[in-house]
C-alpha cells in the first residue's frame, strides 16, 4: 500500500512553486499517494504567529530575496523574483485544485502550469478566464472547474483544509506531512526523502 503525504500549499507561495518539481520526483520514485490540501496562507499565518511578507522586518524581507535567488539556482529554475501579479488572492486558483479533486481529476498538471504562470509568465491568477485557460491547457474542464471553485462547497472544503492544517501543526506553505511528521518548507525535501529511504519511525514533538 502506497505511503501517503499530506501536501499543504497555496499557488501564491513561491516556496511551493520552487519545491514542486522536486516533490513530484519524490512522489514518483517512492510511489507516494498525495493528499492535496490548498490552504489560505494569511489566516494560517495569523493563527500560528506568523506575519504576511509586507509586515515582516526589512531584514527578513531582504534575506528572503537572497534565498529566492539561491533556491532558483539550486533547483534549476528561471523565474521573476517580483512577478507583476503577486501577491494575489489565491482563493479561486486554489479552489480549482479542490474542485478538480472533487471531480476525480489529478490536479498535478494544472499545478505545474499554474505555478509557472505566476512566477515565470507573470499571469494574473485572480482572473477567472486566465485560470480556466490554464486548466484547459492541463487537460481539465477549465470553465466548469472555475465555476465550481467559487461555490460554497469548495469554500467549506478550503476552510476544512485550514482546520486540518492547524490540527496537524502546519503553519506555512509548502508543508509535507508524512505519518504525522511535519516537514515545513521546500528546503526540507531532502529530509523528507531521508525519512522515506530509511523507513524510520516518525519523529514527534512529544518526547
Amino acid at each position: 500500500m502506497p505511503r501517503q503525504v499530506d501536501y499543504y500549499f497555496s499557488l501564491q507561495s513561491p516556496w511551493a512553486y520552487i519545491g514542486h518539481q522536486s516533490f513530484r520526483r519524490m512522489v514518483s520514485i517512492y510511489d507516494l499517494r498525495v493528499n492535496h490540501k490548498p490552504v489560505v496562507l494569511v489566516d494560517l499565518f495569523s493563527e500560528t504567529g506568523g506575519l504576511p511578507l509586507m509586515r515582516r522586518h526589512p531584514v527578513r524581507q531582504r534575506y528572503r530575496m537572497v534565498e529566492l535567488q539561491r533556491w532558483r539556482d539550486k533547483r534549476g529554475l528561471k523565474f521573476h523574483l517580483q512577478p507583476a501579479h503577486w501577491p494575489f488572492n489565491a482563493r479561486l486558483a486554489d479552489g480549482v485544485v479542490i474542485a478538480a479533486l472533487e471531480a476525480g481529476h489529478d490536479p498535478d498538471r494544472y499545478l505545474r502550469r499554474a505555478f509557472a504562470a505566476v512566477w515565470e509568465d507573470q499571469l494574473n491568477l485572480v482572473d477567472p478566464a486566465t485560470i480556466a485557460k490554464l486548466a484547459d491547457e492541463s487537460g481539465l474542464p477549465g470553465k466548469q472547474l472555475v465555476e465550481r471553485s467559487g461555490s460554497e462547497e469548495i469554500t467549506a472544503a478550503y476552510e476544512q483544509n485550514r482546520q486540518e492544517a492547524l490540527a496537524a501543526d502546519v503553519f506555512g506553505s509548502p508543508v509535507y506531512v508524512l505519518e504525522g511528521e511535519v516537514f515545513w518548507g521546500q528546503d526540507r525535501l531532502e529530509l523528507l526523502e531521508d525519512a522515506l529511504k530509511s523507513g524510520r519511525t516518525p519523529y514527534s514533538s512529544k518526547v
